[in-house]
């Protein structure tokens, strides 16, 4: 089997998932080529997972003070230009294309009839799970970015629906937390409000992760550090816990980890508004819709969070993708969630 895998480049999210699928894939003896789309290749870090790699433009999101820019997106956008890298992909000697809500490689298959596989949380929503703001600008967005002929959607929880638990590295093993440690990442807030927001709790040690620093500075009690991927694991594995927005990869591995949580989803985003209020649902994060600093200080004093047991779901969907698809997925979701306990 052939499989040309496309990955959304913005943002790390979808980037940490394929990297876990990429190794999946490889040990189920599957072909896989990769294609990157949403991100220059000169911002792409640790690819080394994809081999010789294809980045395209595609389409991305543009982000102003912590919300998503409507105006700046269209501006930016180039119809005209995803339009050719749409007609570029050849997919003549692939047997499947599996999308992580990237739009190239999902409306080359469109076009060209390949049998196309949606592999993302983006999926999860054509199923019945917690939604805000879903109007209709958000469904048509769901709809139509990335269609796909198969939808797997992952989630934290199934809400009895063939919904799988989330792709994270297993191997990923939390340490005894440093009290008071706490891992920020909110790459779309501006750096002097972040500052802001931290200052107000000076007993706690913050490691805040963010695109815009170049080198590391330490800052009373705030340590400002440039994006790393193994410098981020590494303070994440011995964190009590993470500040973040509410995206779907970080706060799952937290979760997995045993961190306590407390996310601002994205004004305007109807995929972070959602995951906040299935996170404030079923109870696992403190949910803030400001940098807002007597919630800060209420999430500090809550006591530690209990691991979630999630499996190693990317081996899982790779023996699955391995095997044709054989298994429903129904029943794949089931065996999964046995072993969460839920």
């Amino acid at each position: 089997m052939r499989v040309l895998y496309g990955i959304q480049g913005t943002g790390n999210g979808h980037m940490t998932r394929a990297r876990a699928m990429a190794g999946a894939l490889s040990s189920a003896k599957v072909d896989v080529d990769y294609l990157v789309s949403g991100r220059p290749r000169d911002q792409l870090f640790d690819m080394e997972p994809f081999g010789d790699f294809r980045c395209v433009e595609g389409l991305t999101f543009s982000f102003h003070e912590g919300k998503i820019d409507i105006w700046r997106t269209i501006k930016n956008a180039s119809v005209r230009q995803l339009w050719r890298d749409i007609k570029s992909v050849d997919l003549s000697n692939y047997d499947l294309v599996i999308t992580d809500f990237e739009p190239v490689t999902a409306w080359a298959a469109r076009l060209q009839k390949v049998p196309s596989l949606a592999l993302s949380h983006q999926a999860c929503f054509r199923y019945d799970v917690p939604k805000q703001g879903y109007d209709l600008g958000s469904r048509l967005l769901m709809k139509g970015f990335a269609p796909a002929s198969e939808h797997v959607g992952l989630h934290w929880h199934h809400f009895n629906q063939s919904i799988l638990p989330p792709v994270i590295d297993t191997s990923h093993q939390s340490q005894p937390p440093i009290d008071g440690k706490i891992v920020v990442y909110l790459p779309f807030e501006e750096l002097p409000k972040i500052q802001a927001f931290l200052e107000t709790q000076p007993e706690a040690e913050f490691y805040c992760y963010h695109p815009e620093l170049s080198d590391a500075l330490d800052q009373k009690n705030i340590h400002w550090r440039p994006l790393s991927r193994d410098g981020f694991a590494t303070d994440l594995l011995n964190a009590q816990g993470v500040i973040c927005n509410s995206g779907f990869e970080l706060p799952s591995e937290s979760l997995f980890l045993g961190k306590k949580l407390l996310v601002k989803p994205l004004q305007g985003q109807f995929e972070q508004e959602s995951n906040a209020l299935t996170l404030s649902q079923l109870s696992l994060a403190t949910v803030m819709d400001h940098l807002d600093s007597n919630a800060l200080e209420r999430f500090l004093l809550l006591p530690a969070a209990a691991p979630i047991p999630y499996p190693d779901v990317a081996d899982a969907i790779a023996g699955w993708i391995a095997d044709g698809r054989e298994t429903s997925l129904k029943t794949l979701a089931g065996q999964l969630w046995q072993q969460v306990g839920s």
